[in-house]
C-alpha cells in the first residue's frame, strides 16, 4: 500500500484537520473581544458574534454529510479546510463588524464539514473492531487543540499583534487542505441514491445515540459557565487557578480518549456509551462537595474522565448503529451527531445558567443528575426491548 492511500496517514490528516479546527475556534477566545471593541461592538454584539458560529454549524452539518455520501469525502474536506483558512484570514483583515460576522458564520460551516466528513472518512476506512481506537486518537488531538488554542492565540497576539494568530492558523488550515488533495481516498460512493434524513432518524439505534449525545453535550456545556462561578464563590478561586483546573482536565481527557476507544472496540460502543452516561450523572453531584482547590481538581478530573467515557464510544456507536441498520451513509449519520452535539451546546448553558441563578450549583447538580440517569436507563430499556440489529454489545 502506498503512503498516499495509507490508513494511518488518513487518520493523521483527520487528526490534523480537527486539531486545526479546534485551534481556529479557540484561538479567537482571547482575541475577538478586543477586535470587536476596536470595531465598535457592544458586549451584546460580541456575544452574538460568538453565538453566530452555531447557526451555520447546525444548518450545514447534515446537508454536507449527505453530500459527502454522494460525491466522496475528499472534495468536501478540502473545501471545508480552504473555507476555514479563508474565514480565519478574514478575521485578520476585517475592518467592519459585518465582516467579522461573515467570518464567524463561514468558520461554523467549515467546522461542520471538517468534523462530519472527517469522522465519516474514518468510518469508511476502519471496521467496527477498530473504529473506537482510531476515533479516540482523533479526539485526543482535538483535546490538545482545545488546550493550546487560547494560549497560542494570546501568545501570538503579544508577539505579532492582533492579526498574527489568525494568519498562522489560516496557514495551518491551508496546509491541511493541500495534504488532503494529495492523499487517495476511497472513490466509491457510500450511498449513490441517498438516504432520507427521516429514514435515518427512524432507526432506533441511531436515534438513541443522538439522544445520548445531546445529554452529554448539554452536561459538558452546562458546566463550562456555572462551575467557574461556583468555584469562585465557594473557594475564592481566581481566573488563573480555574483555567489551570480546566487545563489539567483537558490533559487527562486527551490521554483517556484513545483508552476508552479501545474499550469500546472490546466491550461494545453502545454499552460503554450508556454506562458512561450513567457514570457522568453519578459523579456530577460530587463536584458540589469540593472543599479545597486540590479536591476541586480531583473531582473535576473524575468528571472529565466519565465524560470521555461517553464521547469517544458515542462516535463509534453512531457508525456502528448506521452500519448495522444496513446503511452506509456515515456522512449523514455524523451530520446528525454534530446536530445533536450542537443542540446540547445551545440548551445546556442556557438551562444550567437559569437553574444556577435560582437554586445554586448543589441543587442544580442534584436535579441534573437524575435526568441524565433517566436518559441512560430509558435508552437501555428501549435498546433491549427493540432488540435492534446492532448485535451483541
Amino acid at each position: 500500500m502506498s503512503l498516499r492511500s495509507s490508513r494511518a496517514v488518513t487518520v493523521a490528516l483527520v487528526a490534523l484537520a480537527t486539531f486545526t479546527d479546534i485551534v481556529a475556534y479557540s484561538v479567537a477566545v482571547p482575541v475577538l473581544p478586543d477586535l470587536g471593541r476596536r470595531l465598535g461592538a457592544s458586549p451584546t454584539m460580541i456575544g452574538l458574534l460568538f453565538a453566530s458560529f452555531g447557526v451555520t454549524l447546525l444548518s450545514v452539518s447534515m446537508p454536507m454529510g449527505a453530500v459527502s455520501d454522494r460525491i466522496g469525502r475528499k472534495a468536501p474536506l478540502v473545501g471545508g479546510l480552504v473555507a476555514l483558512a479563508a474565514a480565519t484570514w478574514l478575521f485578520a483583515f476585517a475592518r467592519e463588524l459585518p465582516w467579522l460576522f461573515a467570518a464567524r458564520l463561514v468558520q461554523g460551516a467549515a467546522d461542520a464539514v471538517t468534523w462530519v466528513v472527517g469522522m465519516a472518512l474514518i468510518a469508511d476506512r476502519y471496521g467496527p473492531e477498530e473504529r473506537g481506537r482510531v476515533l479516540g486518537i482523533v479526539m485526543s488531538s482535538a483535546s490538545v487543540g482545545f488546550m493550546m488554542g487560547p494560549s497560542l492565540g494570546g501568545w501570538l497576539y503579544e508577539i505579532g499583534g492582533i492579526r498574527l494568530p489568525f494568519l498562522a492558523v489560516g496557514a495551518l488550515a491551508l496546509v491541511a487542505a493541500v495534504a488532503f488533495l494529495w492523499i487517495e481516498t476511497p472513490q466509491e460512493r457510500a450511498t449513490p441514491d441517498g438516504v432520507p434524513i427521516a429514514a435515518l432518524l427512524r432507526m432506533p439505534a441511531v436515534a438513541s445515540c443522538a439522544v445520548a449525545v445531546v445529554a452529554v453535550s448539554a452536561t459538558i456545556s452546562m458546566l463550562e459557565p456555572v462551575l467557574p462561578l461556583f468555584l469562585s464563590s465557594r473557594l475564592g478561586l481566581g481566573p488563573a487557578r480555574i483555567g489551570l483546573l480546566f487545563g489539567i482536565a483537558a490533559v487527562v481527557s486527551s490521554v483517556l480518549h484513545p483508552i476508552f476507544g479501545r474499550l469500546a472496540d472490546r466491550w461494545g460502543a453502545r454499552r460503554l456509551t450508556l454506562i458512561g452516561l450513567g457514570l457522568v450523572a453519578c459523579t456530577l453531584p460530587l463536584l458540589s462537595r469540593a472543599w479545597s482547590y486540590p479536591s476541586a481538581i480531583g473531582l473535576f478530573v473524575l468528571q472529565t474522565a466519565m465524560m470521555a467515557s461517553v464521547i469517544t464510544p458515542s462516535l463509534a456507536y453512531m457508525a456502528e448503529a448506521t452500519a448495522h441498520a444496513g446503511v452506509g451513509s456515515f456522512g449523514l449519520a455524523y451530520g446528525l451527531y454534530n446536530v445533536a452535539w450542537g443542540v446540547g451546546l445551545l440548551g445546556g448553558p442556557a438551562l444550567g445558567g437559569f437553574l444556577f441563578e435560582r437554586v445554586g450549583f448543589a441543587t442544580l447538580a442534584l436535579v441534573w443528575s437524575p435526568a441524565v440517569v433517566l436518559v441512560a436507563v430509558v435508552l437501555y430499556v428501549v435498546s433491549a426491548f427493540r432488540r435492534t440489529s446492532l448485535g451483541p454489545a
